[in-house]
């Protein structure tokens, strides 16, 4: 049986991804891969200087940085860019509204992004809700895997365009449905194809659940998207699917450990 870190070797990624909220991000060194992106969940959550430090000097370090929030709002406040190391690069976003005040949402996306890669041209770029503004703004395209990731990225290729691309996806590297559901079932659930296609409750109170207990015509349409917006199966089965996507264009694979940083290092 393979380890964690064995599994996660033979699946391709060649990035992950990890969420301070949720895990130690200092053990990003044991990863097997070299790559490691650490997303932005609001300034609590933001790893201090000498741990970023520490991160970059054992891997290539990307860390999220969205250009609407004080401290990376380039056309205003930007003082938390200095707690990112040298050594380390930027992934350019809008920012999310879980972890945006009022008057961050209401800053224009596409002046703050363009300002941004003046100050850091080599960062990737977001590209969740702004794909024109992020190709506009250039740099490598990061983008969130969905079912149409393979056929957009060949039309971009088709297209002419010679930059990379990034596509990030949760992963769990197991066959067990209920185990799947239960990472990723409510992540996939929020995807806009997915909520549309999902039976709707009685009431606010009433929507049905995204985890193992989905039954019916839920647990088909979870589990269906699962394998559209996520990275799920056997090492060997995730293997294909970033084969798959290598094949179509992408350059860099992110994955999530949706069931926590252990299951990539065990």
């Amino acid at each position: 049986m393979l380890t964690g870190r064995e599994a996660v070797a033979r699946t391709g990624i060649d990035a992950v991804a990890l969420k301070p909220a949720e895990c130690d991000v200092s053990r990003a060194a044991a990863l097997p891969v070299d790559r490691v992106t650490i997303d932005y969940e609001g300034r609590e959550h933001l790893p201090d200087a000498g741990t970023l430090a520490d991160v970059a000097d054992e891997t290539e370090l990307y860390v999220t940085t969205p250009v609407r929030v004080d401290g990376f709002d380039p056309l205003g406040d930007d003082s938390l860019v200095d707690r990112i190391p040298d050594a380390a690069r930027r992934v350019l976003v809008a920012g999310h509204g879980a972890y945006l005040s009022e008057a961050e949402s209401s800053r224009a996306v596409a002046p703050r992004l363009g300002a941004a890669r003046r100050d850091a041209p080599d960062a990737w770029v977001g590209t969740e809700g702004v794909e024109r503004v992020a190709l506009a703004a250039g740099g490598t395209q990061f983008e969130l895997l969905s079912r149409s990731t393979d056929r957009d990225v060949r039309a971009l290729r088709a297209a002419g365009f010679d930059g990379e691309l990034a596509v990030y996806a949760p992963t769990v590297l197991t066959d067990d449905e209920d185990a799947v559901l239960d990472a990723v079932g409510a992540y996939v659930s929020r995807r806009r194809p997915v909520a549309r296609a999902l039976p709707d409750g009685d009431g606010a109170d009433d929507a049905p659940p995204t985890d193992a207990s989905a039954t019916g015509r839920t647990r088909e349409v979870l589990s269906a998207a699962a394998r559209d917006f996520a990275l799920v199966g056997s090492p060997d089965t995730v293997r294909e699917r970033v084969a798959d996507l290598r094949e179509a264009g992408v350059d860099h694979v992110v994955g999530y450990p949706a069931r926590g940083i252990d299951e990539f290092l065990s």
